[in-house]
Formats: C-alpha cells, structure tokens, sequence
C-alpha cells in the first residue's frame, strides 16, 4: 500500500457523520485510533474539532458547526481526574456533550436526528461528577480498545439501523491489522507516528479499507 493515497474525503453527509469528543493526549491514543476506526469500518465518517487547524475560527463556534454537522456523536467523559500540573479537572468533555444534547433539544429540523453514545471507564462512575446525565445511558469500555470498538459499533447499528456492518470482534481484529502497519507507512512518509494529525489518520485507516475491504482475503 502507498503511503500516500489522497485527501480525506470532503462533503460529509449529515447522516453519515459521527462527531468524536475525547480525549487527545498520548495515553488516550490508542483508543482514539479505535474510534476512528470502528466509525470508519462501519461505512461512517468520523470528525472532530482536529479537522480543522483555522486559527481564525473561535474554538468553540468550530466545535458547535461540526456537532451540528453530524447525526451521531460519541463523548468519552473517562478523563475526568485532576491535571496534575493545575490539580484541576478538565471540563471539555462534558461541555461537548451537553451542547450536543442541547443542538438535539432545541434544533430544528433533522437536528432532531441526533444521537450520542456517552462513554466512560465504568458505567456508573460518572455519577459522581456528572449526576444530571442520569437518565442517559452510558456505556463502560474499561480503557480497553476490543470494548471501546464493540460499543462504538453496537451503537452506530442500533442507531442507524443499517444492515452489513461487521460484528465488533472481527472490527477488532481488522483494526489491529490495520495498526500493524502503521509505522511502515511512517516511515515511507518520513514522518513520526506521533506528528500524525487527526486527518492523516483518518487518510490512513480509509485508505486501508479501500485495499482491504471486508470481503478481501487478504486482509
């Protein structure tokens, strides 16, 4: 496979847009890669704020015009512990989650569409930062990316219905082929795998579906 295959593609289509709040740190990498993944090979587009680097554009209105943009959404909330450089919680996450609720509540039109699987490590831990969401189901991946791919798809079938996605374990076990190859074609590009940009990633895993598409041997 070439390291290079093209752009990402443009002109996402509402009901085929999954926004992704989580995350971005090293640690949460793995899972993040999961994530894109599961959405991709589900026949879905992920997106996120990283997609665009407009400095510009104030944060929050880019944040607000991609979750507009997309029927489903996933928030991960399992990063909630204190920063130890400011012993302070990070609230990015659950204010992602909560103007995704209200774009669902006061939206017009297919905005009325939306829906949001919410993440975390254990089920119910979010209860004790976050007790409002009660009434949501909110789905454990025990910081494991098998779990985090079974969810994420369960979710995406359940939602939209659709017939054909792969079962979550073999998703599994395609991403972690997919991953294997990924410092190959780093190092193709002459580029490190952790300067890799949210696009380059979503360039990567669709460029590796498209050789390797579910009724592919060979993969």
């Amino acid at each position: 496979m070439k390291a290079d295959r093209g752009p990402v593609r443009v002109g996402w289509r509402f009901e085929d847009s999954v926004f992704i709040n989580c995350p971005f740190d090293a640690q949460y990498a793995p899972l993040f890669d999961a994530l894109v993944f599961a959405i991709h090979d589900s026949g879905f587009v992920a997106r996120c704020s990283l997609e665009v680097a407009n400095s510009a554009q104030n944060r929050l209105e880019k944040i607000m015009k991609i979750i507009s943009e997309c029927r489903f959404s996933i928030h991960d909330l399992s990063r909630t512990d204190l920063d130890p450089a400011h012993n302070l919680p990070r609230f990015n996450m659950p204010l992602e989650l909560g103007i995704d609720l209200g774009c669902r509540r006061f939206g017009h039109g297919r905005l009325r569409q939306k829906t949001s699987l919410v993440l975390d490590s254990e089920p119910y831990r979010y209860q004790k930062f976050i007790s409002d969401i009660a009434g949501q189901d909110i789905c454990g991946h025990s910081n494991q990316v098998n779990e985090t791919i079974r969810v994420v798809r369960d979710f995406l079938v359940t939602e939209s219905e659709r017939k054909g996605i792969p079962g979550g374990s073999m998703i599994a076990a395609r991403y972690a082929r997919c991953f294997e190859r990924l410092p190959v074609l780093c190092l193709a590009a002459s580029i490190q795998p952790s300067e890799l940009t949210f696009l380059d990633r979503v360039n990567f895993v669709t460029a590796w579906l498209a050789e390797y598409p579910l009724s592919s041997p060979y993969w």
